[in-house]
């Protein structure tokens, strides 16, 4: 099966499957390039291969993951994700909106671990670093600068995953936040 180059999730309900972070931890491995059975599934995020399939399901259900070719052994049949990346869409309000929030908090805080867990003598610290910014920019002008931080991680990306990427290569996790703040200057 062919892969598109991302997956946008506007589906308020689709939103809400992703906030469990058993089912987040899966969707990082799948969407990393792995493709993994409910086993694998459930020992990444410590739950029984039943209570996986069960988590699975609901993903699939909304299109985020999908069944793979069959194993070589033919008894379990594993998941992969149908895009190489994958992004939520903030527009939904609600339940999906509260969903996505819940989502959004529980990717910033496992990055925000990973900084932590770094040791202290990882000789890649020096690509490490987080940068904040405040920017003054039209709708469109964020607009613009959203679609092209997503070009670079897409190129980066491109051809590359957990099983396909260069000898010297590291896994380096991004996470990129695009948030309006105060209030919308009114329309002219």
């Amino acid at each position: 099966m062919a892969k598109k180059k991302r997956l946008v999730i506007t589906d308020p309900r689709a939103i809400r499957a992703l906030a469990h972070p058993a089912r987040q931890r899966v969707i990082d491995e799948l969407f990393n390039g792995r493709v993994l059975t409910a086993t694998e599934c459930a020992e990444l995020a410590g739950l029984t291969p039943s209570a996986m399939s069960y988590h699975l399901r609901a993903l699939e259900k909304w299109g985020i993951i999908r069944r793979a070719d069959e194993s070589t052994d033919g008894r379990e049949r594993p998941w992969e994700a149908p895009a190489s990346s994958l992004m939520i869409s903030s527009q939904s309000t609600g339940a999906g909106r509260l969903a996505s929030q819940a989502m959004i908090r529980t990717a910033m805080d496992a990055v925000a671990d990973q900084f932590l867990e770094m040791a202290v003598d990882d000789p890649w610290d020096d690509v490490s670093s987080m940068s904040r910014s405040r920017l003054w920019l039209t709708h469109e002008e964020a607009k613009r600068f959203s679609d092209e931080l997503n070009a670079i991680v897409d190129r980066y990306k491109k051809g590359r995953s957990a099983k396909s990427h260069p000898a010297a290569a590291r896994e380096v996790t991004s996470l990129i936040a695009v948030v309006p703040t105060g209030e919308a200057p009114e329309q002219s």
